[in-house]
């Protein structure tokens, strides 16, 4: 019987057992990314669900607001004994009052998110950092290349390669 990297019972090499940790945190990382990846899509479908569904519900609101009007002439005919004429216009007057007190409150918010300047903040921050990152100096200690594990004893590890997938 012999073991993946050579025969039962003997002693691998530093080498190999290195060989054997980089392939092992490789096949790690790419199973960690393919989770991730199916995470995220059914996260992703799961919010096109939820909006499809937001979306239908609204739809829904705006179809029935002309079934709020009719009862809102026809209760205030009921209630006042008025034309239905005028019920009616009293009706939509209400809507416009309705409409008006929306567009106000959209508008102010449409202000509030002008003097915000979110993005502006963002790239500023962004640019800051750079400026930051770009004068940091590196830690004294000895720095491995890029893509090197290295190990609590100094050891350099190796290299984990990609896969094309």
């Amino acid at each position: 019987m012999s073991a993946p990297d050579g025969p039962v019972g003997t002693e691998r090499s530093l080498g190999q057992l290195v060989s054997a940790a980089s392939k092992e945190m490789s096949e790690l990382v790419h199973d960690e990314i393919a989770l991730v990846k199916a995470q995220l899509t059914q996260d992703v479908k799961r919010g096109a669900i939820g909006s499809a569904a937001f979306i239908a519900a609204i739809a829904v609101l705006i179809f029935s607001l002309p079934m709020l009007s009719f009862a809102l002439a026809y209760g205030i005919r009921t209630w006042s004994g008025w034309n239905l004429a005028i019920c009616f216009v009293l009706s939509f007057a209400a809507n416009v009052l309705v409409a008006g007190l929306l567009a106000l409150i959209g508008v102010i918010f449409a202000k509030k998110a002008a003097k915000g300047k979110g993005p502006q903040k963002a790239a500023a921050a962004a640019k800051e950092t750079a400026a930051v990152l770009a004068h940091a100096k590196p830690h004294p200690r000895r720095v491995a290349p890029a893509g090197a594990l290295e190990l609590e004893s100094g050891e350099r590890a190796g290299v984990v390669a990609r896969s094309s997938s």
